[in-house]
């Protein structure tokens, strides 16, 4: 579904990306972990294009992601940010449907039906005509996933989900998470949170200094990592 390979990038004279390779197949849930500006971010922001990469490729269906039209590009890959980027002058449910209406997929009874379904499925439905200000964060975050679910994503990216939320609020988005990784959506996650990566990924790469230095399944990474580096990394979340 989406091959990355040799993917570059610089900012100024800082080269943030130095040729990462990276096979992301249908239905896979890959989780990147590693230290804060390692490049994971960069990486997802790469891959549908909120980034220009300065070298290498990015396959996605088969086709190079700079030869696809950019909105196709981020209808067919979602993505969830860290702060959620809900318009706050907008309701819960315009939130939702703004996308999908504006361009073209849905008209906006239909749009409204499956905005409604979404928010049911995530306990949310009561909140349809709440503005963002009223919600909590854990809230928000949620719908931020629901609204990037509206568009009938291929893939969703995830950046840091749950660092911008009180630790009570952590639990009710990695819900959400879960569960759409049980039906097998497509998702590559940035994260900090080692117990959903340990648990619910179907694959884990470990970042530093912007390659790829180890990857596998959760147990070859977390139960018998090869990586120097990937050891260290992981010693300091179990004293933690």
């Amino acid at each position: 579904m989406i091959d990355v390979k040799g993917l570059q990038k610089n900012y100024g004279g800082l080269q943030v990306l130095k040729g990462v390779d990276l096979t992301i197949n249908k239905g896979d849930c890959v989780v990147l972990v590693g230290p804060s500006g390692c490049g994971k971010s960069t990486f997802l922001r790469c891959l549908n294009r909120l980034e220009e990469p300065d070298g290498g490729h990015v396959i996605f269906n088969g086709k190079e992601v700079t030869d696809h039209d950019i909105d196709h590009v981020r209808q067919k890959m979602g993505m969830v940010f860290q702060h959620f980027n809900l318009f706050p002058h907008l309701t819960v449910k315009k939130n939702i449907t703004l996308a999908p209406v504006r361009l073209g997929l849905m008209k906006q009874p239909e749009a409204d039906k499956k905005a409604m379904e979404l928010l049911e499925r995530i306990g949310l439905a009561d909140k349809a005509d709440t503005y963002p200000n009223m919600l909590s964060g854990g809230q928000k975050q949620r719908i931020a996933i629901v609204r990037a679910l509206a568009m009938n994503p291929d893939v969703l990216l995830f950046d840091e989900p749950t660092s911008a939320l009180d630790p009570q609020m952590v639990g009710e988005v990695l819900a959400v998470m879960r569960q759409l990784a049980k039906e097998g959506l497509t998702m590559i996650v940035v994260t900090h949170e080692m117990a959903f990566a340990r648990d619910v990924s179907s694959h884990v790469v470990y970042m530093a200094d912007g390659v790829i230095c180890e990857e596998g399944t959760p147990a070859d990474i977390f139960e018998h990592p090869q990586n120097a580096k990937t050891v260290e990394f992981l010693s300091r979340f179990r004293q933690a």
